[in-house]
């Protein structure tokens, strides 16, 4: 029977695949030039995530009512999420829809999808238009008038004259935030000769700026792929069901890809879409255009050719996928790009050659610090790790290949030369690391554990099993500190919560850890559809099909890993973690399974640590600081308008601009590409908290 039961499934993979090409090769020429409505790949597509979601979902939660009302409240908010786009007759429209979408894309119609999205270019093809004569209009800065800017508290425009006014308070606010910034480019433009313009000069170029902001809005929209509409809605369907589970259309597998193994071939540039424009907003080190040397941040590429002699292709007003596209390429061919240098009005033709590009700034990095003084009188070596994310070359792993990139890998060499240069203790920073891969998590675990469970995973079943480091030995048995804030989440909780468990080391951080206690997977649509080496790419469904737990039995789920100390931070604050998210799913427990506990951690000195910290941070001018910025931001986020009365913004905003370090801050807190090891306030604590660690510990244990 299983034999048969296994032939049977293969033939139905066959015969699916097969009714697929043939309805392509009927189809396709027809259906092609009709970018209105979906074509017979999207279906299959819907059909294929449709049943993934039915069979392998954690919950095993049917596609029904309830999904359907999720799935488009969803969609609604990713395409409107300030409600300033539709109108409340669009939405009472697309209401009575509510409880069919399940049964639609049952069968494989995403005919919805497409209506609400033509509805929506629309509508901002509309509000563009209003946008232009707004802007031309004379507008009263001394009135005293408000807009809105939390979306609870707003409602969809019910008629045109509405959104008129909704979109002439928008359109003051952009020109009230124009005057402010060109303010601000004059104070720090003083050392720099500088033409002085009159006010209308300065009117007519913020005007001329916002005319193409919101033009260049439209033409992204209207840009849309089928690919990236169908991405968007299925995603709407599936993050239904908990927050990760997602459609990746082909161009964002690729990308995901990339992430994880941490390399790919071009010229090392980070860009972005800046109103239409593509700005290079990175140069990443080491990478051919780093080498190469001419391209420069805030340059802005117009046009791309290919090996010496191509077409330039005009890349303004292009989506930033497609431009990317147009830059990558095999290493050691040659790319040129139009380029308007930041600090030179005129055009320069730069040609160079790809390469493959280490994307190093995701990887672990160490730094050793001496600190402290030990009884022999030399200081005290204290190794710190900063790991961005857990990596993993999927590809390269599947095919066994040999020393693909590993974040076990990396952290064991930093280890082995922190013992060779007789390191004392370890700190690892796991601030910014949003996760990865699950196997790397618990590989890198067993570097600090002798063996034993790491995580207990528990599927749909209800089937509860452990995953173990079966590893003997240790790569660091000495001291460890774990870093972690509430944008640590998913595997590094995972790390984080096994090391606490065990005993092994000190959690210091935010309160919490982000909550992220599911297992996701990902299943390729083509190699779900089709049978051989080969399949065609048709993107992958991340699905979360485990939830996980550590060894106590606790889920990190909700959450997350409480510390052992709490530091003072932003990121306790901001609505980043798994409780802030939609339809997350909730905290559970399972039986704890048998494991060793080390004895590196024990209540009372944790309680002594958390005693001198606090100390420390009382008498810290820079952790008095947080506490300010804190206040400052939980004052700015309670506030749910903000004034069009030009006196008040204006001083609102300097006072703002005041403390404009809070939003660098917060920029470099959040940002997972924020490079480098730095001592500041915030590490020379976690320092202290170290050398207290290994000074109470040493009596402890003589004790």
């Amino acid at each position: 029977m299983a034999g048969a039961s296994s032939v049977s499934r293969r033939f139905s993979k066959a015969h699916v695949g097969l009714l697929f090409l043939l309805m392509v090769a009927l189809l396709g020429s027809t259906v092609m030039a009709e970018l209105n409505r979906p074509n017979a790949q999207d279906r299959q597509i819907t059909l294929a995530v449709a049943s993934l979601l039915k069979r392998g979902h954690l919950t095993r939660h049917e596609i029904d009512d309830e999904m359907s009302k999720r799935c488009l409240t969803t969609f609604l908010k990713t395409l409107d999420p300030m409600k300033i786009y539709f109108y409340q007759s669009d939405i009472d429209r697309f209401n009575k829809s509510a409880t069919v979408l399940d049964d639609q894309i049952k069968r494989g119609n995403i005919n919805f999808a497409y209506d609400v999205f033509n509805t929506f270019l629309k509508r901002v093809d509309e509000r563009v238009a209003e946008v232009d004569k707004l802007l031309d209009m004379k507008h009263d800065f001394t009135v005293d008038e408000e807009m809105i800017t939390d979306r609870d508290a707003v409602h969809y425009p019910r008629d045109a004259a509405e959104a008129f006014d909704r979109w002439r308070k928008r359109v003051k606010y952009d020109l009230l935030v124009q005057k402010t910034e060109q303010v601000e480019e004059q104070q720090e433009a003083t050392d720099k000769p500088r033409l002085i313009e009159s006010e209308k000069d300065e009117r007519q170029k913020a005007t001329e700026k916002l005319h193409r902001r919101y033009h260049s809005f439209a033409h992204r929209m209207h840009q849309t792929d089928r690919d990236e509409l169908l991405e968007m809605y299925l995603t709407s369907l599936t993050s239904s069901y908990d927050p990760y589970t997602n459609y990746m259309s082909p161009s964002t597998l690729e990308n995901f890809e990339i992430q994880m193994r941490l390399q790919l071939d071009g010229i090392g540039a980070a860009l972005q879409s800046v109103d239409g424009y593509t700005i290079v907003s990175k140069i990443i080190p080491g990478g051919a255009a780093d080498k190469d040397g001419r391209l420069k941040p805030k340059d802005q590429i117009t046009g791309v050719g290919q090996g010496t002699d191509g077409e330039i292709v005009d890349v303004v007003d292009m989506k930033l996928s497609e431009v990317v596209a147009l830059i990558r390429g095999k290493r050691r061919t040659i790319v040129r790009l139009k380029v308007k240098p930041a600090d030179d009005e005129t055009p320069q033709i730069y040609d160079i050659t790809r390469a493959k590009i280490e994307l190093k700034d995701s990887e672990a990095r160490a730094r050793v610090f001496e600190e402290g003084q030990k009884p022999d009188g030399k200081p005290y070596k204290i190794g710190v790790i900063d790991l961005p994310s857990f990596y993993m070359d999927m590809s390269a792993a599947r095919l066994r290949l040999q020393n693909y990139k590993s974040t076990t890998r990396d952290v064991r060499k930093i280890l082995d030369r922190f013992n060779r240069d007789g390191v004392d203790a370890v700190i690892m920073d796991l601030r910014r690391n949003g996760g990865g891969s699950l196997t790397e998590s618990i590989n890198l675990t067993g570097l600090f554990i002798d063996e034993g469970p790491v995580v207990q995973v528990k599927d749909a079943d209800g089937e509860v099993q452990h995953y173990d480091d079966l590893d003997r030995g240790t790569a660091w048995n000495g001291p460890l500190v774990v870093l972690v804030s509430k944008l640590s989440a998913s595997a590094s909780e995972i790390f984080a919560g096994a090391i606490q468990d065990y005993h092994r080391g000190l959690i210091v951080g935010d309160q919490t850890t982000h909550g992220k206690g599911t297992v996701q997977t990902l299943r390729e649509l083509g190699r779900e559809l089709f049978i051989g080496p080969n399949p065609p790419q048709l993107g992958a469904l991340k699905i979360t099909m485990q939830k996980f737990y550590r060894p106590s039995g606790d889920s990190t789920q909700n959450r997350g890993v409480v510390s052992d100390i709490e530091l003072p931070s932003l990121t306790e604050h901001l609505d980043i973690g798994e409780s802030d998210l939609d339809y997350a799913m909730k905290f559970d427990r399972v039986d704890p399974t048998p494991y060793k506990a080390d004895h590196d951690v024990v209540p009372q000195v944790v309680h002594q640590l958390t005693m001198l910290s606090r100390q420390r941070q009382q008498a810290s001018e820079d952790f008095q600081k947080v506490q300010q910025r804190v206040a400052r931001y939980l004052e700015r986020k309670n506030r749910k308008t903000i004034t069009l009365n030009e006196e008040k913004f204006m001083a609102q905003r300097a006072a703002l601009d005041s403390n404009k370090d809070d939003e660098k801050q917060l920029q470099k807190l959040v940002d997972p590409n924020n490079s480098g090891i730095k001592r500041d306030y915030y590490m020379n604590e976690a320092l202290a908290i170290t050398l207290d660690y290994m000074r109470l510990m040493s009596v402890a244990q003589a004790n």
